[in-house]
Formats: structure tokens, sequence, C-alpha cells
């Protein structure tokens, strides 16, 4: 018997598909895909949807918010095409170019104002705080202050959290955690650039290359190079 219904927020990349797994362990699943513009927005989408028919989620627990604007603002080598991807997972503690500004607080946003209409108890994302990325809002101390927001700004009868169960994990363990659960790892999309063919070269792709040699399998999706 599953405890309740929990949102998770699937992007269709390796930590959300890895996320869901965990969520699903435990709850019903409701699952929110956001379209803001990026480059491979059409192939994070279809991953989105293999990743809940694989775990049997109805159409009307899927919800796909159209947030163009973010593509609009701009300032994000996923959504600014004059901006190079970055191809190595070396950042020089500098917040690298691939970082969407405040993105995932719009993303939440959205996420717990549909929890709350469909009366789920928790929201489940993919935040992973790698200090070789360093995105400012995959940190444990944001996510502690935005449940202090959804505490504040919901209603009283309304208890809703914010579960980020990877934020301290490494990428190697996450895979080693997604095998353990099943995960559907060949149905996900990592690749910044590529929508066929996942490039193997752009810092997304490295790091799941490196996470899935270090944790000692191989990865189900298809390269267009057989090495970083």
């Amino acid at each position: 018997m599953k405890a309740g219904l929990a949102v998770v927020l699937l992007s269709g990349g390796m930590d959300s598909c890895v996320t869901a797994a965990i969520a699903n362990e435990s709850f019903e699943l409701a699952c929110l895909h956001v379209n803001y513009k990026q480059r491979t927005e059409a192939r994070e989408l279809r991953a989105f949807n293999d990743i809940a028919s694989y775990y049997g989620v109805p159409k009307e627990k899927r919800l796909i918010i159209d947030m163009a604007y973010l593509g609009a603002i701009g300032g994000s080598s996923l959504t600014d095409t004059r901006i190079a991807v970055p191809t190595s997972t070396a950042t020089a503690n500098k917040v690298p170019s691939t970082y969407v500004p405040f993105r995932n607080t719009h993303l939440l946003m959205a996420a717990v104002s549909w929890a709350e209409v469909i009366g789920a108890e928790k929201v489940f994302i993919g935040a992973v705080e790698d200090d070789r990325i360093g995105y400012p809002d995959c940190r444990k101390e944001y996510y502690d202050i935005f449940n202090a927001l959804v505490d504040a700004g919901t209603k009283p009868d309304t208890h809703i959290t914010v579960e980020t169960p990877l934020i301290n994990m490494k990428k190697s363990d996450i895979v080693r955690m997604g095998m353990s659960l099943g995960a559907p790892f060949s149905l996900s999309w990592s690749c910044y650039q590529e929508k066929d063919r996942a490039c193997g070269r752009c810092q997304s792709c490295l790091l799941r290359r490196e996470a899935f040699n270090e944790a000692g399998y191989t990865d189900p999706i298809p390269y267009r190079t057989n090495s970083p």
C-alpha cells in the first residue's frame, strides 16, 4: 500500500529518472514536465512521456507546462544558441553557462501549486549538490528555505514538502541507486545538445558517462562518440 500521492518533477534526465524510481517505492506518482525553449526540448519531452509510461502514470496525472518565457529571458547556453555549451566538467568554481537563471524556483512553484490542487503531500526533484557543476538552486540550503516558503505560502491545512533524495549523492551512486530500483535509464536523456544520439562531449554527457563508468555499468543510451 502506497503512502499517498507525490508530484515528481521529471525532466527526462538521469537524475529525475532515478528520483521517479525512488518516489515510486512509496507513492503514487503525478509527473510534471516543463518546456522552456531548451535546445533539446522535444527530446526531453519524449523522455518524460516514456518514463511516465514505464511507471504507469495515467494521462490525467501528467502535467506539461510551457515556460517559454525562460527562453525569452535567456542568459543560459541551454536556451541561447549564441552561448556555447561547456565541454568540460571543470567550472573553476564558477556557475556554468548551462545554469538557467532561477529556473528551479519556477519549476517548484508550478509543482507546489499542482500538488496543492491534487492533494499531493510531496514534491520530488532530482537536484544534486555537485561542486563541479555549482548550480546555486541545487544547494541543500536553497531547499530548506524553499520548504519554509511553501509552509508559509500554502493553505493552513496543506502540508507539502519538497524532497531532494539525491542532493548529497555522487553521480556514480545515483547510477547504482537507479540500477537497484530498476530505473529505466534507457528511456532517459541527458545530452544538452543533440536529439537523436547523445553528443558524448557536453558537460552533462561527460558527467553521465563518468558516473556509469565509476559505477561499473554500461550506459544504455547511444552516443555519437565512443569515448569522451
